[in-house]
Protein backbone atom coordinates (compact mmCIF):
# COMPACT_ATOMS: atom_id res chain seq x y z
CA UNK A 1 0.00 0.00 0.00
CA UNK A 2 0.70 3.46 -0.43
CA UNK A 3 1.69 5.35 2.52
CA UNK A 4 0.08 8.52 3.68
CA UNK A 5 3.31 11.21 4.27
CA UNK A 6 3.70 13.90 7.22
CA UNK A 7 3.26 17.48 5.04
CA UNK A 8 6.90 18.32 4.27
CA UNK A 9 5.67 21.65 3.91
CA UNK A 10 3.80 22.58 8.08
CA UNK A 11 3.36 25.96 7.23
CA UNK A 12 1.63 25.47 3.91
CA UNK A 13 -2.32 27.02 4.23
CA UNK A 14 -4.31 26.85 1.39
CA UNK A 15 -3.71 30.55 -0.71
CA UNK A 16 -7.09 32.75 -1.65
CA UNK A 17 -8.29 33.52 -5.54
CA UNK A 18 -6.48 37.04 -5.13
CA UNK A 19 -3.43 36.12 -3.59
CA UNK A 20 -0.69 38.32 -2.83
CA UNK A 21 2.73 36.42 -3.63
CA UNK A 22 5.44 38.47 -2.38
CA UNK A 23 7.63 40.37 -5.49
CA UNK A 24 10.81 39.38 -3.26
CA UNK A 25 10.40 35.97 -3.55
CA UNK A 26 10.39 36.49 -7.55
CA UNK A 27 13.93 37.45 -8.89
CA UNK A 28 14.27 40.73 -10.19
CA UNK A 29 14.59 39.64 -14.19
CA UNK A 30 11.26 37.31 -14.25
CA UNK A 31 9.57 40.57 -13.04
CA UNK A 32 11.17 43.07 -15.64
CA UNK A 33 10.35 40.18 -18.40
CA UNK A 34 6.64 40.59 -17.22
CA UNK A 35 6.66 44.11 -16.51
CA UNK A 36 8.10 44.33 -20.80
CA UNK A 37 5.42 42.00 -21.71
CA UNK A 38 2.58 43.89 -19.73
CA UNK A 39 4.05 47.17 -20.50
CA UNK A 40 4.30 46.55 -24.27
CA UNK A 41 0.17 45.68 -23.92
CA UNK A 42 0.36 41.98 -23.47
CA UNK A 43 -1.04 39.80 -20.70
CA UNK A 44 2.04 38.28 -18.13
CA UNK A 45 1.58 35.58 -16.02
CA UNK A 46 3.80 33.12 -13.62
CA UNK A 47 2.88 29.44 -14.62
CA UNK A 48 3.12 25.70 -13.56
CA UNK A 49 5.50 24.73 -10.99
CA UNK A 50 7.21 27.96 -10.28
CA UNK A 51 3.70 29.27 -8.96
CA UNK A 52 3.31 25.81 -7.16
CA UNK A 53 6.40 26.42 -5.50
CA UNK A 54 6.12 30.13 -4.02
CA UNK A 55 2.87 28.61 -2.61
CA UNK A 56 4.23 25.65 -1.24
CA UNK A 57 7.08 28.01 0.27
CA UNK A 58 9.94 26.79 -1.74
CA UNK A 59 12.08 28.41 -3.81
CA UNK A 60 11.78 27.38 -7.44
CA UNK A 61 14.25 26.40 -9.72
CA UNK A 62 12.61 27.45 -13.13
CA UNK A 63 10.62 30.49 -14.12
CA UNK A 64 7.81 30.20 -16.64
CA UNK A 65 5.47 32.71 -18.02
CA UNK A 66 2.85 32.44 -20.52
CA UNK A 67 1.32 35.01 -22.62
CA UNK A 68 -0.95 35.96 -25.54
CA UNK A 69 1.97 37.61 -27.44
CA UNK A 70 3.17 35.53 -29.96
CA UNK A 71 6.45 34.23 -30.41
CA UNK A 72 7.95 36.93 -32.95
CA UNK A 73 6.53 39.88 -30.54
CA UNK A 74 7.99 37.95 -27.52
CA UNK A 75 11.22 38.10 -29.87
CA UNK A 76 10.48 41.65 -30.43
CA UNK A 77 10.39 43.03 -27.06
CA UNK A 78 14.35 41.64 -25.69
CA UNK A 79 17.65 42.54 -26.77
CA UNK A 80 18.64 38.66 -25.90
CA UNK A 81 16.57 35.36 -26.69
CA UNK A 82 16.52 32.29 -28.87
CA UNK A 83 13.94 30.41 -30.14
CA UNK A 84 14.39 27.16 -32.03
CA UNK A 85 11.12 25.04 -31.89
CA UNK A 86 8.03 24.88 -33.17
CA UNK A 87 5.93 25.10 -29.99
CA UNK A 88 6.14 28.51 -29.38
CA UNK A 89 8.75 28.59 -26.18
CA UNK A 90 11.46 31.77 -26.54
CA UNK A 91 14.37 32.12 -24.24
CA UNK A 92 14.41 35.16 -22.82
CA UNK A 93 18.01 35.36 -21.38
CA UNK A 94 19.39 38.29 -19.14
CA UNK A 95 23.10 38.68 -18.23
CA UNK A 96 24.71 37.25 -14.84
CA UNK A 97 24.73 41.23 -13.21
CA UNK A 98 23.75 41.95 -9.88
CA UNK A 99 20.62 42.50 -9.38
CA UNK A 100 18.75 45.47 -6.84
CA UNK A 101 15.52 43.86 -4.93
CA UNK A 102 13.82 46.82 -3.21
CA UNK A 103 12.63 46.63 0.61
CA UNK A 104 10.77 48.59 3.10
CA UNK A 105 13.59 49.61 5.04
CA UNK A 106 16.62 49.20 2.17
CA UNK A 107 17.83 48.64 -1.02
CA UNK A 108 19.71 45.66 -1.42
CA UNK A 109 22.14 44.63 -3.86
CA UNK A 110 23.05 40.92 -4.61
CA UNK A 111 23.71 38.12 -7.21
CA UNK A 112 20.53 36.36 -8.04
CA UNK A 113 21.19 33.11 -6.02
CA UNK A 114 22.28 29.90 -7.42
CA UNK A 115 18.59 28.29 -7.47
CA UNK A 116 17.51 31.06 -9.18
CA UNK A 117 19.29 29.57 -12.24
CA UNK A 118 17.25 28.05 -14.78
CA UNK A 119 18.18 24.49 -14.76
CA UNK A 120 14.93 22.51 -16.79
CA UNK A 121 16.91 22.27 -19.84
CA UNK A 122 20.85 21.89 -18.93
CA UNK A 123 21.46 21.43 -22.93
CA UNK A 124 19.60 24.34 -24.22
CA UNK A 125 20.92 26.57 -21.20
CA UNK A 126 24.42 25.46 -22.73
CA UNK A 127 23.47 26.07 -25.80
CA UNK A 128 22.49 29.42 -25.53
CA UNK A 129 25.34 30.51 -22.98
CA UNK A 130 27.41 29.27 -25.38
CA UNK A 131 26.61 31.33 -28.37
CA UNK A 132 26.15 34.13 -26.33
CA UNK A 133 30.00 34.28 -24.96
CA UNK A 134 30.88 33.30 -28.30
CA UNK A 135 31.79 29.79 -27.66
CA UNK A 136 33.03 30.29 -24.23
CA UNK A 137 31.22 29.30 -21.09
CA UNK A 138 33.17 30.98 -18.14
CA UNK A 139 32.89 29.35 -14.68
CA UNK A 140 30.10 31.66 -12.10
CA UNK A 141 28.77 33.68 -16.08
CA UNK A 142 25.63 31.14 -16.98
CA UNK A 143 22.74 33.46 -17.86
CA UNK A 144 19.64 33.92 -16.67
CA UNK A 145 16.96 32.45 -18.57
CA UNK A 146 13.35 32.68 -18.46
CA UNK A 147 11.04 30.89 -20.77
CA UNK A 148 7.97 32.51 -22.24
CA UNK A 149 5.35 30.51 -23.96
CA UNK A 150 2.27 31.91 -25.81
CA UNK A 151 -1.46 30.00 -24.81
CA UNK A 152 -1.27 27.45 -27.12
CA UNK A 153 -3.66 24.51 -27.98
CA UNK A 154 -2.24 21.07 -28.74
CA UNK A 155 -3.95 18.10 -30.72
CA UNK A 156 -3.03 14.69 -31.87
CA UNK A 157 -0.33 13.37 -30.11
CA UNK A 158 0.64 10.29 -32.76
CA UNK A 159 4.10 9.68 -30.99
CA UNK A 160 2.66 9.79 -27.29
CA UNK A 161 5.00 12.84 -26.50
CA UNK A 162 4.88 15.92 -28.98
CA UNK A 163 1.58 17.29 -30.48
CA UNK A 164 0.97 16.54 -34.13
CA UNK A 165 -0.49 20.52 -34.13
CA UNK A 166 0.38 23.71 -32.22
CA UNK A 167 -1.80 26.78 -32.62
CA UNK A 168 -1.90 29.86 -30.18
CA UNK A 169 -4.54 31.28 -28.38
CA UNK A 170 -6.02 34.76 -26.64
CA UNK A 171 -7.18 32.48 -23.88
CA UNK A 172 -5.40 31.79 -20.43
CA UNK A 173 -8.09 29.05 -20.46
CA UNK A 174 -6.97 27.60 -23.01
CA UNK A 175 -3.09 27.35 -22.31
CA UNK A 176 -3.95 26.09 -18.66
CA UNK A 177 -6.55 22.99 -19.70
CA UNK A 178 -3.48 21.08 -22.08
CA UNK A 179 -0.91 20.77 -18.59
CA UNK A 180 -0.41 17.42 -16.92
CA UNK A 181 -1.44 18.08 -13.29
CA UNK A 182 -3.70 20.31 -10.97
CA UNK A 183 -0.92 21.64 -8.95
CA UNK A 184 1.14 22.62 -11.76
CA UNK A 185 -2.14 24.61 -13.68
CA UNK A 186 -1.73 27.47 -12.18
CA UNK A 187 -1.18 30.84 -12.94
CA UNK A 188 -0.76 33.96 -11.15
CA UNK A 189 -0.86 37.92 -12.06
CA UNK A 190 1.65 39.80 -10.55
CA UNK A 191 0.40 43.21 -11.72
CA UNK A 192 -3.06 41.93 -10.10
CA UNK A 193 -1.82 40.17 -7.60
CA UNK A 194 -4.06 37.25 -8.67
CA UNK A 195 -4.07 33.43 -8.57
CA UNK A 196 -6.12 31.65 -11.42
CA UNK A 197 -6.94 28.00 -10.32
CA UNK A 198 -9.23 26.12 -12.56
CA UNK A 199 -8.85 23.08 -11.63
CA UNK A 200 -8.65 23.22 -7.98
CA UNK A 201 -4.88 22.89 -7.86
CA UNK A 202 -5.00 24.74 -4.31
CA UNK A 203 -7.10 22.03 -2.74
CA UNK A 204 -4.52 19.50 -4.05
CA UNK A 205 -2.26 21.12 -2.65
CA UNK A 206 -3.10 21.45 0.16
CA UNK A 207 -4.42 17.60 0.36
CA UNK A 208 -1.20 16.54 -0.41
CA UNK A 209 -2.40 15.32 -3.83
CA UNK A 210 -1.39 14.90 -7.88
CA UNK A 211 -4.04 14.44 -9.80
CA UNK A 212 -4.27 14.60 -13.54
CA UNK A 213 -5.79 17.58 -15.71
CA UNK A 214 -9.19 16.51 -16.69
CA UNK A 215 -9.33 12.54 -17.97
CA UNK A 216 -6.01 11.58 -16.55
CA UNK A 217 -6.00 8.41 -19.42
CA UNK A 218 -6.43 11.78 -21.89
CA UNK A 219 -3.34 13.65 -20.25
CA UNK A 220 -1.27 10.11 -19.77
CA UNK A 221 -1.65 9.51 -24.05
CA UNK A 222 -1.03 12.89 -25.34
CA UNK A 223 2.58 12.45 -23.13
CA UNK A 224 3.37 9.41 -21.56
CA UNK A 225 6.35 10.84 -20.05
CA UNK A 226 3.85 12.63 -17.76
CA UNK A 227 3.15 9.04 -15.85
CA UNK A 228 7.02 9.49 -14.86
CA UNK A 229 6.72 12.99 -13.61
CA UNK A 230 3.61 11.63 -11.41
CA UNK A 231 5.75 9.23 -9.67
CA UNK A 232 8.22 11.72 -9.54
CA UNK A 233 6.25 14.53 -7.91
CA UNK A 234 4.73 11.77 -5.59
CA UNK A 235 8.11 11.10 -4.40
CA UNK A 236 9.90 14.63 -4.16
CA UNK A 237 7.06 16.34 -2.69
CA UNK A 238 5.67 13.40 -0.39
CA UNK A 239 2.13 13.83 -2.05
CA UNK A 240 0.26 10.88 -2.99
CA UNK A 241 -1.50 10.12 -6.38
CA UNK A 242 -5.11 10.47 -6.63
CA UNK A 243 -6.64 7.09 -7.26
CA UNK A 244 -8.36 7.59 -10.52
CA UNK A 245 -4.97 9.07 -11.83
CA UNK A 246 -2.78 6.04 -10.70
CA UNK A 247 -5.13 3.59 -12.22
CA UNK A 248 -4.28 5.41 -15.35
CA UNK A 249 -1.00 5.30 -15.36
CA UNK A 250 -1.67 1.61 -15.07
CA UNK A 251 -3.86 1.38 -17.73
CA UNK A 252 -1.50 3.57 -19.99
CA UNK A 253 1.93 2.09 -18.69
CA UNK A 254 2.77 0.41 -22.18
CA UNK A 255 3.02 3.66 -23.51
CA UNK A 256 6.19 4.28 -21.97
CA UNK A 257 8.27 2.20 -24.27
CA UNK A 258 7.82 5.33 -26.87
CA UNK A 259 9.68 7.83 -24.81
CA UNK A 260 13.26 8.28 -25.27
CA UNK A 261 15.48 6.41 -23.23
CA UNK A 262 17.14 10.32 -22.31
CA UNK A 263 13.72 11.54 -20.92
CA UNK A 264 13.04 8.16 -18.99
CA UNK A 265 16.90 8.49 -17.27
CA UNK A 266 16.02 12.08 -16.62
CA UNK A 267 12.87 11.41 -14.24
CA UNK A 268 14.17 8.37 -12.73
CA UNK A 269 17.56 10.34 -11.88
CA UNK A 270 15.18 12.92 -9.56
CA UNK A 271 13.51 9.95 -8.06
CA UNK A 272 16.65 8.28 -6.99
CA UNK A 273 17.92 11.73 -6.21
CA UNK A 274 14.60 12.44 -3.66
CA UNK A 275 14.57 12.28 -0.11
CA UNK A 276 13.20 8.64 0.01
CA UNK A 277 13.45 6.97 -3.66
CA UNK A 278 12.31 3.71 -1.85
CA UNK A 279 8.79 5.10 -2.31
CA UNK A 280 9.16 6.35 -6.03
CA UNK A 281 10.55 2.61 -6.97
CA UNK A 282 7.71 1.30 -5.21
CA UNK A 283 5.43 3.45 -7.04
CA UNK A 284 7.30 2.46 -10.42
CA UNK A 285 6.67 -1.17 -9.27
CA UNK A 286 3.15 -0.38 -8.19
CA UNK A 287 1.95 1.23 -11.46
CA UNK A 288 3.23 -1.11 -13.70
CA UNK A 289 5.98 1.11 -14.88
CA UNK A 290 9.17 -0.65 -13.81
CA UNK A 291 9.13 -3.03 -16.48
CA UNK A 292 9.82 -0.40 -19.44
CA UNK A 293 12.80 0.96 -17.39
CA UNK A 294 14.66 -1.12 -15.00
CA UNK A 295 13.11 -4.98 -16.08
CA UNK A 296 15.59 -6.48 -14.37
CA UNK A 297 15.12 -5.14 -10.93
CA UNK A 298 11.77 -6.95 -11.27
CA UNK A 299 13.70 -10.20 -11.32
CA UNK A 300 14.41 -10.28 -7.70
CA UNK A 301 10.53 -9.88 -6.58
CA UNK A 302 9.86 -13.14 -4.51
CA UNK A 303 13.31 -14.02 -4.87
CA UNK A 304 14.23 -15.50 -1.46
CA UNK A 305 18.02 -15.66 -0.33
CA UNK A 306 17.51 -17.33 2.81
CA UNK A 307 20.48 -17.21 5.48
CA UNK A 308 21.30 -13.72 6.95
CA UNK A 309 19.30 -12.03 4.49
CA UNK A 310 15.43 -11.67 6.11
CA UNK A 311 14.24 -9.55 2.76
CA UNK A 312 13.89 -11.37 -1.09
CA UNK A 313 16.36 -9.77 -3.50
CA UNK A 314 14.09 -6.83 -4.68
CA UNK A 315 13.53 -5.60 -0.81
CA UNK A 316 17.14 -6.31 0.13
CA UNK A 317 17.92 -3.56 -2.97
CA UNK A 318 15.44 -0.93 -1.61
CA UNK A 319 16.51 -0.91 1.95
CA UNK A 320 20.09 -0.59 0.79
CA UNK A 321 19.10 2.13 -1.08
CA UNK A 322 17.02 3.32 1.41
CA UNK A 323 19.88 3.60 3.49
CA UNK A 324 22.55 5.85 1.26
CA UNK A 325 19.37 8.04 1.01
CA UNK A 326 19.09 8.46 4.51
CA UNK A 327 22.54 9.52 4.25
CA UNK A 328 21.90 11.95 1.68
CA UNK A 329 25.00 10.45 -0.20
CA UNK A 330 25.39 11.25 -4.14
CA UNK A 331 23.50 9.82 -7.06
CA UNK A 332 25.95 7.12 -7.77
CA UNK A 333 25.98 5.65 -4.29
CA UNK A 334 22.08 5.46 -4.42
CA UNK A 335 21.61 3.31 -7.79
CA UNK A 336 25.12 1.56 -6.83
CA UNK A 337 23.58 0.65 -4.25
CA UNK A 338 19.86 -0.26 -5.72
CA UNK A 339 21.71 -2.58 -8.13
CA UNK A 340 24.61 -4.08 -6.21
CA UNK A 341 22.54 -7.27 -5.75
CA UNK A 342 21.02 -7.17 -9.10
CA UNK A 343 22.84 -10.34 -10.39
CA UNK A 344 22.10 -12.44 -7.75
CA UNK A 345 18.74 -14.02 -9.47
CA UNK A 346 20.83 -14.94 -12.20
CA UNK A 347 23.34 -16.37 -10.30
CA UNK A 348 21.05 -18.54 -7.55
CA UNK A 349 21.83 -22.05 -6.93
CA UNK A 350 20.59 -24.52 -4.56
CA UNK A 351 23.55 -24.95 -1.77
CA UNK A 352 24.76 -27.92 0.40
CA UNK A 353 25.10 -25.76 3.63
CA UNK A 354 23.46 -22.93 2.47
CA UNK A 355 19.80 -22.66 1.48
CA UNK A 356 21.18 -20.94 -1.27
CA UNK A 357 24.52 -19.58 -3.12
CA UNK A 358 25.24 -16.52 -5.35
CA UNK A 359 28.83 -17.23 -6.47
CA UNK A 360 29.50 -14.45 -8.99
CA UNK A 361 26.72 -12.63 -8.91
CA UNK A 362 28.79 -9.37 -8.46
CA UNK A 363 30.43 -10.07 -11.62
CA UNK A 364 27.38 -10.39 -13.39
CA UNK A 365 25.85 -7.56 -11.92
CA UNK A 366 28.58 -5.23 -12.85
CA UNK A 367 27.80 -6.30 -16.60
CA UNK A 368 23.99 -5.80 -16.20
CA UNK A 369 24.50 -2.54 -14.69
CA UNK A 370 26.92 -1.53 -17.14
CA UNK A 371 23.70 -3.13 -19.64
CA UNK A 372 21.55 -0.78 -17.71
CA UNK A 373 22.92 2.20 -17.51
CA UNK A 374 23.93 2.34 -21.44
CA UNK A 375 20.36 1.25 -22.38
CA UNK A 376 19.33 4.83 -20.21
CA UNK A 377 22.24 6.13 -21.86
CA UNK A 378 24.12 7.69 -18.55
CA UNK A 379 27.32 9.39 -19.38
CA UNK A 380 30.02 6.75 -19.70
CA UNK A 381 31.96 8.25 -16.59
CA UNK A 382 28.63 7.45 -14.80
CA UNK A 383 28.36 3.97 -16.12
CA UNK A 384 32.00 3.33 -15.03
CA UNK A 385 32.25 4.24 -11.74
CA UNK A 386 28.99 2.32 -10.73
CA UNK A 387 29.47 -0.78 -12.70
CA UNK A 388 32.85 -0.47 -10.57
CA UNK A 389 31.35 -0.49 -6.84
CA UNK A 390 28.68 -3.24 -7.83
CA UNK A 391 31.79 -5.50 -9.26
CA UNK A 392 33.74 -4.89 -6.23
CA UNK A 393 31.56 -4.40 -3.13
CA UNK A 394 31.86 -8.13 -2.19
CA UNK A 395 35.54 -7.39 -0.55
CA UNK A 396 34.86 -7.59 2.97
CA UNK A 397 36.29 -10.87 4.73
CA UNK A 398 37.40 -11.84 8.19
CA UNK A 399 39.67 -8.83 9.53
CA UNK A 400 41.65 -11.35 11.68
CA UNK A 401 42.72 -12.81 8.46
CA UNK A 402 42.61 -10.21 5.70
CA UNK A 403 45.83 -9.15 5.02
CA UNK A 404 47.09 -5.45 4.58
CA UNK A 405 48.39 -6.44 1.32
CA UNK A 406 44.80 -7.41 0.24
CA UNK A 407 43.40 -4.12 1.46
CA UNK A 408 46.16 -2.32 -1.09
CA UNK A 409 45.00 -4.39 -3.60
CA UNK A 410 41.52 -3.70 -3.30
CA UNK A 411 42.46 0.10 -3.04
CA UNK A 412 44.01 -0.39 -6.16
CA UNK A 413 40.87 -2.04 -7.94
CA UNK A 414 38.34 0.64 -7.23
CA UNK A 415 40.81 3.45 -6.71
CA UNK A 416 41.23 5.58 -3.57
CA UNK A 417 38.72 8.31 -5.35
CA UNK A 418 36.24 5.54 -4.57
CA UNK A 419 37.04 3.24 -1.84
CA UNK A 420 35.34 5.19 0.25
CA UNK A 421 32.38 4.98 -1.91
CA UNK A 422 32.94 1.33 -1.63
CA UNK A 423 32.84 1.29 2.47
CA UNK A 424 29.30 3.04 1.80
CA UNK A 425 27.60 0.53 -0.32
CA UNK A 426 29.08 -2.12 2.55
CA UNK A 427 27.48 -0.06 4.71
CA UNK A 428 24.00 -0.17 2.77
CA UNK A 429 24.30 -3.96 1.84
CA UNK A 430 24.16 -4.41 5.46
CA UNK A 431 21.76 -2.49 6.63
CA UNK A 432 19.88 -3.88 4.05
CA UNK A 433 20.28 -6.91 5.94
CA UNK A 434 18.50 -5.42 8.92
CA UNK A 435 22.08 -5.70 10.55
CA UNK A 436 23.79 -3.02 12.92
CA UNK A 437 25.16 0.04 10.81
CA UNK A 438 28.52 0.09 11.66
CA UNK A 439 29.83 -3.34 13.34
CA UNK A 440 33.26 -3.89 14.57
CA UNK A 441 34.68 -5.61 11.74
CA UNK A 442 33.39 -2.73 9.22
CA UNK A 443 34.86 -0.18 11.82
CA UNK A 444 38.15 -2.13 11.42
CA UNK A 445 37.85 -2.34 7.32
CA UNK A 446 38.36 1.33 8.17
CA UNK A 447 41.20 1.60 9.96
CA UNK A 448 43.14 -1.05 7.46
CA UNK A 449 42.10 1.24 4.57
CA UNK A 450 43.15 4.16 6.37
CA UNK A 451 46.53 2.58 6.79
CA UNK A 452 46.97 1.17 3.22
CA UNK A 453 45.91 4.90 2.41
CA UNK A 454 48.27 6.58 4.16
CA UNK A 455 52.11 7.51 3.46
CA UNK A 456 54.56 5.15 5.54
CA UNK A 457 56.88 7.35 7.47
CA UNK A 458 60.04 6.59 5.30
CA UNK A 459 63.05 8.21 3.83
CA UNK A 460 60.80 8.91 1.27
CA UNK A 461 59.11 11.81 2.97
CA UNK A 462 62.59 13.65 2.02
CA UNK A 463 62.69 16.72 0.01
CA UNK A 464 66.01 15.06 -1.32
CA UNK A 465 67.23 11.71 -2.21
CA UNK A 466 69.99 9.33 -3.35
CA UNK A 467 69.75 10.70 -6.93
CA UNK A 468 70.31 14.02 -5.14
CA UNK A 469 73.01 12.91 -3.36
CA UNK A 470 75.25 11.93 -6.49
CA UNK A 471 74.13 15.11 -8.45
CA UNK A 472 76.00 17.09 -5.36
CA UNK A 473 78.75 15.07 -6.29
CA UNK A 474 78.92 11.92 -3.84
CA UNK A 475 79.94 8.60 -4.38
CA UNK A 476 76.97 6.29 -3.77
CA UNK A 477 77.37 3.98 -0.65
CA UNK A 478 76.23 2.35 2.57
CA UNK A 479 76.88 5.98 3.97
CA UNK A 480 73.62 7.15 1.51
CA UNK A 481 71.34 4.75 3.58
CA UNK A 482 72.95 6.19 6.94
CA UNK A 483 72.59 9.99 6.08
CA UNK A 484 68.98 9.57 4.56
CA UNK A 485 67.68 7.92 7.88
CA UNK A 486 69.83 10.66 10.28
CA UNK A 487 67.95 13.39 7.83
CA UNK A 488 64.39 11.84 8.66
CA UNK A 489 65.18 12.09 12.39
CA UNK A 490 65.70 15.53 12.14
CA UNK A 491 62.73 16.16 10.01
CA UNK A 492 60.38 13.94 12.29
CA UNK A 493 61.51 16.27 14.88
CA UNK A 494 61.12 19.31 12.85
CA UNK A 495 58.78 19.12 9.82
CA UNK A 496 60.25 22.18 8.96
CA UNK A 497 63.37 21.68 8.51
CA UNK A 498 62.28 19.05 5.17
CA UNK A 499 63.68 21.68 2.76
CA UNK A 500 66.01 21.04 0.09
CA UNK A 501 68.36 23.99 1.10
CA UNK A 502 68.25 23.02 4.64
CA UNK A 503 68.68 18.81 4.14
CA UNK A 504 71.28 19.45 1.01
CA UNK A 505 73.28 21.63 3.56
CA UNK A 506 73.12 19.23 6.21
CA UNK A 507 73.69 16.12 4.28
CA UNK A 508 77.19 17.68 3.45
CA UNK A 509 78.07 17.69 6.61
CA UNK A 510 77.06 14.17 8.09
CA UNK A 511 79.06 13.02 5.01
CA UNK A 512 82.45 14.64 6.38
CA UNK A 513 81.72 12.18 9.76
CA UNK A 514 83.47 9.06 10.12
CA UNK A 515 81.25 5.83 8.62
CA UNK A 516 81.02 4.37 12.15
CA UNK A 517 79.79 7.66 13.72
CA UNK A 518 77.71 8.27 10.94
CA UNK A 519 76.02 4.38 11.29
CA UNK A 520 75.06 5.89 14.88
CA UNK A 521 72.72 8.22 13.81
CA UNK A 522 71.34 6.77 11.22
CA UNK A 523 70.41 3.69 13.33
CA UNK A 524 68.79 6.01 16.13
CA UNK A 525 66.96 7.82 12.88
CA UNK A 526 65.20 4.03 11.83
CA UNK A 527 64.31 3.47 15.28
CA UNK A 528 62.39 7.11 15.55
CA UNK A 529 61.08 6.15 12.19
CA UNK A 530 59.84 2.69 13.84
CA UNK A 531 58.17 4.66 16.70
CA UNK A 532 56.87 7.16 15.27
CA UNK A 533 54.87 4.78 12.73
CA UNK A 534 54.24 2.81 15.79
CA UNK A 535 52.21 5.82 16.98
CA UNK A 536 50.60 6.98 14.27
CA UNK A 537 49.02 3.11 13.96
CA UNK A 538 48.33 3.53 17.51
CA UNK A 539 46.26 6.55 16.92
CA UNK A 540 44.77 5.69 13.61
CA UNK A 541 43.44 2.22 15.78
CA UNK A 542 42.19 4.25 18.19
CA UNK A 543 40.15 6.57 15.80
CA UNK A 544 37.97 3.69 15.01
CA UNK A 545 37.87 1.98 18.25
CA UNK A 546 39.41 -1.14 16.92
CA UNK A 547 42.41 -3.51 18.00
CA UNK A 548 45.60 -3.80 16.05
Amino acid sequence: MRREFDSPYPHYTAMSQTTQIHTTDVPRYVQDTINTLETAGFEAYLVGGCVRDLLMGRTPKDWDITTNAKPEQIVGLFEKTVYENTFGTVAVIFENKPVTHETQDETVTRLPSETEDIGKNQQKVARVTQSINEGTVKEGEKPYIVEVTPFRLESGYSDNRHPDSVSFSERLEDDLQRRDFTVNALAYSMSKGQLIDDYKGQEDLKDKTIRAVGNPNDRFQEDALRMLRAVRFSTTLGFVIAQETGEAIQNNAQLLAHISAERIRDELVKIIEAPDPVVGIGLLERYGLLQYIIPELREGIGCDQKGEHVYDVFEHLLAALGQAASKEWPFHIRIAALFHDIGKPRTRRAGVKKAYTFYGHEVLGARMTKTIMERLKFPKKDIEVVSKLVRWHMFFSDTEQITLSAVRRMVRNVGEDLIWDLMHIRECDRVGMKKVEAPYRLRKYHAMIEEALRAPTSVGMLKIDGNRLIAMGEKPGPQFNYVLHALLEEVLEDPEKNTETYLESRARELLQLQLEELKKLGEAGKERKEETEEEELKKLHAKHGVKK
